[in-house]
């Protein structure tokens, strides 16, 4: 029995000190942003994985642009569809998840997309989510696409290391730099040129509200163009963008 006991204490013991490594490891990381801009996410470097191995010719573009050198517009335009009280929170919106995740339980799709995904069937293009940019940026930077508690636990903990050690305005230049928007565009420079033929700093407002709705599937959108769900969406954020709080 005593040994059993020395055995399960061991095995507990190396489980938490697995566990500190991980999140030293992820502290770390996070701490070194506030002065270095990352090379790359662990969801491009999936995404480069992916098209390197398809039949596909590899297009990539990225180019990093400091937040001052984006149009304001951008910034609004994200906030406001992505995460409107982002200026405000501690990185979680327990409400938003609430009742998207209340919206995923009533869907008569039956479809139940992670933490408050949830398509609309009347419009395959139209996306409600529960989180935030701290949110979207944490698992992007760091972790797979699985849905499991554990990644979403993860995912929480990355979350209060970013809004710990890091200004807002850091947190969305990070972001806006790394998001993708479309396939093998990454980030607000890239995917002013490869939509508009500008830069990120001379976006006007319906291109930003534009960019802004195609987040949440923005390969799906880069195929439809003329979405009708795309263009209202874009008018509506475009409307609400005077009365965004930026950071």
């Amino acid at each position: 029995m005593f040994k059993l006991k020395k055995a399960l204490t061991l095995a507990c013991l190396s489980c938490l000190g697995a566990f500190l490594l991980i999140q030293l490891y992820f502290f770390s990381q996070v701490l070194l942003m506030r002065y270095v801009d990352p090379q790359s996410t662990a969801f491009q470097r999936s995404e480069l994985l992916r098209l390197s191995l398809s039949a596909k010719t590899l297009h990539w573009s990225q180019e990093w642009v400091p937040l001052e050198k984006m149009s304001n517009q951008l910034k609004k335009a994200v906030i406001v569809s992505e995460d409107d009280l982002f200026a405000r929170h501690d990185g979680v919106q327990w409400g938003a998840i609430e009742r998207a995740w209340k919206k995923n339980q009533s869907s008569s799709s039956g479809k139940n997309v992670s933490m408050g995904l949830l398509q609309n069937k009347a419009d395959s293009g139209k996306i409600v989510g529960g989180s935030t940019i701290t949110q979207q940026l944490a698992k992007n930077l760091f972790l797979s696409s699985e849905r499991t508690f554990v990644r979403k636990a993860q995912e929480f903990l990355i979350t209060v290391y970013l809004e710990t050690l890091l200004p807002k305005k850091r947190i969305l230049e990070i972001y806006l730099n790394c998001v993708e928007w479309g396939e093998g565009v990454f980030g607000a420079q890239a995917a002013a040129k490869h939509y508009f033929s500008t830069s990120a700093q001379s976006l006007s407002a319906a291109q930003a509200a534009r960019l802004a709705v195609m987040l949440p599937r923005p390969k799906y959108f880069e195929k439809l163009p003329a979405s009708a769900y795309l263009s209202t969406r874009a008018e509506m954020i475009e409307q609400r963008m005077p009365g965004a709080v930026l950071p």
